[in-house]
This record gives structure tokens, C-alpha cells and sequence, in this order.
């Protein structure tokens, strides 16, 4: 006969979370630099801290992936730039990196633009600390047909 079919899968079932519970704990004990590894434990036996994240750096990994996924023609690419989370200063440098990305892939292809986008998005972030700043949350159209900006007029007090 057999056991019941429900009793073998829970069977099954806890076996594999112990084994994975197992597999996390030993995990974390070979990472965390206390035994485990037959170490002493000494400090350099540790990892180094993590180096703090600079506004280039943020700004470099922001823009860079918005301008690679323009360049992989991604459905998401067509986000505007409060959409995306880049500051209008990082959206000036997003767009003349992918212009001039585009003009490097019509010559020398995809991958050499790519890189080129990569480089020179790093350079421009860093350059400008970041492009963290904003000329508030407005950026005037530009192009052919674009609407007029925000009315400068002042407005009679009545």
C-alpha cells in the first residue's frame, strides 16, 4: 500500500523548507566573517564597508539606464523625466548623450554606443555633482507647435 498521497507531499514539502532553512543559516554564517570558515575572525577576515553612494553616482546609474533603454528602443524609454526620477538637469544630459549615442550607433553600432553612453554619462554626472539640480518642476517645450511657457503677464488683482 503506500502512504497517502497529501502525507508524501508534505513530506516532500518540509524536507525541502529544512533544507532550505539549513542552506540560509549556513549562508549567513559564511558571510557574516564569524566561523564557519575556520577564521579567527581577525579584521582581515571582514569585508570592507561599503563605500558611500555619491550624487554621481546616483545620477550615472539613473540617466545611464534610462539612456540605454532609448537606445534598446524599450517601451518604458518613452516615460517623461518626472516619470523616470531624474532631475531636469539630468534629463538635459539624458537627452544630449542619447543624441549623440544614436549618432554613434548609426556609425560604429549598438555596442560602441552603449559604452560611449555609459562613459560619457559618468563624466557629465560627475561633473555636474550629480545634476541634482532642478529649475523647479517645470521645463519649458521646446520644438515646433510646443506651447507657450507659463504667463509671465501679471494678473490684475481685481
Amino acid at each position: 500500500m503506500g502512504l497517502p498521497r497529501h502525507t508524501t507531499a508534505r513530506a516532500a514539502l518540509r524536507a525541502a523548507l529544512a533544507a532550505a532553512l539549513t542552506l540560509g543559516a549556513l549562508t549567513a554564517c559564511s558571510t557574516s566573517g564569524e566561523g564557519g570558515s575556520g577564521s579567527s575572525g581577525g579584521e582581515s577576515d571582514r569585508t570592507a564597508p561599503p563605500r558611500a553612494t555619491t550624487p554621481a553616482d546616483l545620477c550615472a546609474g539613473l540617466v545611464g539606464y534610462w539612456v540605454g533603454e532609448a537606445l534598446d528602443g524599450s517601451t518604458w524609454a518613452g516615460l517623461d523625466w518626472e516619470q523616470k526620477g531624474m532631475s531636469n538637469e539630468q534629463f538635459v544630459i539624458h537627452d544630449e548623450v542619447l543624441a549623440a549615442a544614436r549618432a554613434k550607433e548609426r556609425t560604429d553600432g549598438r555596442a560602441a554606443a552603449r559604452a560611449f553612453a555609459d562613459e560619457e554619462v559618468r563624466r557629465r554626472c560627475a561633473a555636474a555633482n550629480g545634476a541634482t539640480g532642478s529649475s523647479e518642476n517645470w521645463r519649458p517645450p521646446t520644438g515646433p507647435g510646443a506651447p507657450a511657457g507659463p504667463s509671465t503677464t501679471p494678473v490684475p488683482s481685481p
